[in-house]
């Protein structure tokens, strides 16, 4: 999947036909709206989970629920939610509630949908939201280890882009495109203006990854600062080369030129929050006894711009 969405990007894919999960090959395809808008609101309640789950790690609370599957021995019955609970319990509540609607989302898509690689990638979006629970649950049983902390961290991120593609790729936009872009595979056709754009995608995606791992890592008490520090830069590095590519190879193509304005906004204002971070987490948070107003809500709007910047690049 490269970088940017929509009509010109989909020209990069010049050997799509036979990857694992083609979005365009297969019957003809044809536009459901409903699926488009749960698509959405699916994508939308990820992004909610997300920052429902760095609230839980900001605010230490994601021993305050002691045990798992169960939340205080029962399967059901919603505890007192109060302190940390309020944030663990709701975050596993809002988990479930995804989760479900992942499941309702593939087989809707199993029904309807005409493109394998569309109800591949939709149940491959069921595997990851169980994957997902079952890292949240040993997390808690493990008493929070760092790495698969971390592994949880990634994964949700990687979920929501997923959802993210799923809204792109059953919206009418798309569907427009994909004769064309089954044309161009087949015949191997790339246009030269797009050309430059597939390195720095790439490398753009494993930067973003890298920070991703890097900072979950730091946060969760399994690496020093540095090394998220010096990510950071290397990533800006690689991001702001693939905005500048973007605008010369392809300054008069809207989608593109779109896209590239829309990585480089999130990137400065994720550059922004990640000093705010900083000085509310490691300079003046330190010895806090617990975590303040200021250190939470950096933090958590740390975690969710960077979601949104690695689904940008995603795309």
């Amino acid at each position: 999947m490269d970088c940017f969405p929509g009509r010109y990007a989909l020209t990069l894919q010049s050997s799509s036909s036979s990857t694992a999960f083609n979005l365009h090959s297969g019957a003809e395809s044809h536009l459901h709206s409903g699926l488009h808008r749960f698509a959405l609101f699916l994508s939308f309640a990820v992004f909610v989970l997300i920052v429902a789950g760095a609230l839980v790690t900001s605010n230490d609370a994601g021993l305050a629920v002691p045990d798992w599957p169960t939340s205080f021995g029962s399967f059901y019955k919603i505890p007192p939610m109060v302190g940390g609970v309020k944030y663990e319990h709701g975050h596993r509540m809002i988990a479930q509630f995804v989760g479900l609607l992942t499941i309702v989302f593939a087989v809707w898509t199993q029904r309807v949908e005409r493109r394998p690689g569309v109800r591949k990638l939709a149940w491959a979006a069921v595997g990851l939201v169980i994957a997902q629970g079952i890292l949240g649950g040993l997390t808690v049983l493990k008493m929070l280890p760092w790495y698969i902390s971390t592994a949880h961290a990634a994964l949700a991120q990687t979920f929501f882009s997923v959802t993210v593609i799923l809204a792109i790729v059953t919206g009418r936009r798309w569907m427009e495109t994909a004769p064309m872009a089954a044309s161009m595979a087949t015949e191997s056709v790339v246009f030269p203006v797009l050309s430059g754009l597939r390195i720095p995608c790439l490398l753009g995606l494993a930067a973003v990854y890298a920070q991703l791992l890097l900072g979950a890592a730091f946060r969760h008490g399994g690496m020093h600062f540095l090394p998220h520090l010096i990510g950071a830069g290397v990533a800006t590095v690689i991001l702001l080369w693939l905005v500048v590519a973007a605008f010369t190879h392809a300054a008069a193509v809207k989608p593109v030129r779109g896209a590239a304005i829309a990585i480089l906004a999130l990137l400065v204002m994720q550059l922004v929050l990640g000093f705010a971070a900083y000085l509310t987490r490691v300079r003046w948070g330190q010895n806090a006894v617990q975590p303040g107003p200021a250190m939470v809500a950096t933090t958590v709007a740390h975690v969710a711009v960077g979601a949104l910047l690695l689904a940008h690049v995603f795309m």
